[in-house]
């Protein structure tokens, strides 16, 4: 495993230090011992793991309820897969869990759902970038619909037909994930590692999501192993009408952060006199 060039970050507040942010090279076997570790982080937390994914699990069901029971049917796909746009915000509490655990301290309920407050400033602004790919995305699938089905909705057992019998709908299906994964890899470049790194650190977003770019382009083919990972368990969790979640959600979310620890260096450096 080697290291990237560094870069050192400084802060506005007085004598605070710098922070160097050193990108470690890994291998393709990486992905595989990030999964490892979130499940043996799983494992050593599951009460408070299964609370934190039952929440969301909990809220996904809602979402979808509203969304039926409003007639709006035809917006439940993109919402789903706009799902990998909001992943890393929803990994938050679970970072809070390995940091308890590697602290040396039984996880508790406050690790999972109050880890955010420290950092609830630049995790808003981080948000907000997330929900840009979020909007561009369902921008994106409103336009494909209107492109290959017209203005006017089908019924629901037509449009769901139609997707993989016909030739509109197998368009838009191929058109919509194309497009689709090109926005969801953007997402992915940005937060890869970002939350992690700005709430082990105490950076700003901006300095989360420069560490996440520079981790996804040093090591591009396991990143991208890693997003094909974390896609494939997030579609199997909702397969099974969103139960898995709660498993999967905070698995992913422990290996997201050992995947963090795996990349990125971070190290105080005092601050020189000018």
């Amino acid at each position: 495993m080697s290291t990237a060039t560094t870069k050192t970050h400084e802060h506005a507040v007085g004598d605070l230090p710098t922070v160097k942010i050193s990108i470690n090279q890994v291998g393709m076997d990486r992905p595989k011992a990030w999964l490892t570790a979130g499940i043996e982080d799983f494992r050593h937390a599951p009460v408070v793991s299964l609370a934190y994914g039952m929440f969301w699990v909990g809220l996904s069901i809602a979402v979808t309820a509203g969304v039926l029971t409003l007639g709006y049917w035809h917006w439940l796909l993109p919402l789903i897969a706009g799902f990998m746009f909001i992943g890393p915000l929803v990994a938050v509490g679970s970072y809070g869990v390995s940091q308890a655990i590697e602290r040396g301290r039984p996880p508790n309920l406050g690790d999972a759902f109050g880890s955010w407050k420290p950092h609830a400033g630049q995790l808003a602004m981080m948000g907000v970038m997330m929900m840009i790919f979020f909007l561009a995305w369902i921008r994106l699938a409103t336009l494909l619909f209107a492109l290959f089905f017209g203005l006017e909705a089908p019924s629901a057992d037509m449009l769901y037909a139609s997707l993989l019998t016909t030739p509109e709908g197998l368009g838009m299906l191929a058109v919509g994930t194309a497009a689709g994964a090109v926005l969801a890899f953007g997402a992915f470049a940005i937060s890869a590692v970002a939350i992690p790194t700005l709430m082990d650190q105490g950076l700003t977003f901006m300095e989360g999501i420069e560490a996440s770019i520079r981790s996804v382009a040093r090591n591009f083919r396991p990143m991208l192993l890693w997003a094909m990972i974390l896609t494939g368990c997030v579609i199997i969790g909702v397969l099974t009408f969103y139960i898995g979640l709660a498993l999967i959600l905070p698995m992913l979310g422990y290996a997201s952060w050992h995947a963090y620890e795996d990349v990125v260096r971070c190290e105080p450096v005092e601050k020189r006199e000018h």
